[in-house]
């Protein structure tokens, strides 16, 4: 289990590394509009994120 987990992690760290690679001006203009977003919607996207994430998890197992 430790070793699917970890694996899972770096697979995510390459995944997050891809957009700064390609396009790091547009990924700073997004960071900088996170800025703008209000807590509650915030968290309304982690929330819709994790969702996604275990559905998805759920149909490929």
């Amino acid at each position: 289990m430790w070793h699917d987990l970890s694996v899972a992690f770096c697979l995510m760290l390459v995944i997050e590394g891809i957009i700064p690679f390609v396009n790091p001006g547009r990924w700073r203009k997004m960071l900088l509009m996170l800025d703008q977003i209000d807590d509650n919607t915030m968290r309304m996207i982690g929330l819709g994120s994790m969702l996604v994430g275990t559905t998805l998890l759920y149909i490929v197992n």
